[in-house]
């Protein structure tokens, strides 16, 4: 099947971005096995090859205007799903060791056949709660970047991704643009985490009417050995908000 990129190559030219053709053949190819999976099991409402270019890959990629990736080394993506954002990245960022976290063992799998087909190298897919993996000695603290697209409450999703972020790392929540809210209401969360609200970039999508928001958290100490709390209470109990 012939696949037209023109748009989207001048969308990625938007973001400072130029994916080569290796690139490009990757990305086709993570859009065919993501269509062919989500036949049996439920990845994306959204197929339409256009609207994943957009949507999905696109959006998973718009931090590189936030965010300087030549100084990321360790990227963790928490509640990566099918994939996004932790996987467009690595295929426009290949120098970065990627972990993909996800709760459900079917989208690992999927992840896994991702990986094996598109023959990525230094990234992992991962199954577990985020609640669980963050007390682990290997996980804990050791990621420059932190990247969440899953749908929580931002206090909710500071306490799963921060305890993963070194001192002086950043967490990077990507967000609807109707944000200032949840932003306000975390800021008590952020406090107790040991995070620092560094932006809130809100932005529309290059040649789309698809608005987004990305926030910029800085790990600024040591997270308190008491977070995050046990599996499922900060999505119930959010910091701050009990």
């Amino acid at each position: 099947m012939s696949y037209n990129l023109a748009k989207f190559r001048n969308q990625l030219l938007q973001f400072g971005l130029c994916a080569t053709a290796d690139m490009e053949h990757q990305l086709i190819r993570y859009y065919e096995i993501l269509t062919e999976w989500n036949k049996i099991m439920n990845l994306t409402t959204i197929t339409d090859f256009d609207e994943v270019l957009e949507k999905h890959f696109l959006d998973s990629v718009s931090i590189a205007n936030y965010v300087e990736f030549s100084e990321i080394i360790r990227l963790i993506d928490v509640g990566t799903g099918a994939g996004f954002p932790g996987i467009p990245l690595k295929i426009l960022y290949p120098h970065i060791n990627v972990l993909l976290v996800d709760s459900l063992n079917k989208r690992v799998n999927f992840l896994n056949d991702v990986i094996g087909q598109l023959q990525l190298k230094n990234i992992e897919a991962v199954h577990g709660r985020a609640e669980e993996l963050a007390r682990k000695k290997e996980y804990r603290n050791q990621f420059d970047l932190c990247v969440s697209r899953a749908v929580a409450n931002l206090a909710s999703l500071s306490e799963y991704c921060l305890p993963f972020v070194k001192i002086g790392g950043i967490f990077a929540a990507y967000k609807s643009i109707e944000i200032d809210s949840e932003v306000e209401q975390s800021k008590k969360a952020l406090c107790l985490l040991g995070g620092e609200l560094k932006d809130v970039k809100k932005f529309e999508l290059p040649d789309t009417e698809y608005s987004r928001s990305i926030v910029i958290i800085e790990n600024k100490e040591v997270t308190s050995k008491k977070y995050p709390r046990k599996a499922g209470i900060p999505g119930k109990q959010p910091l701050g908000m009990e």
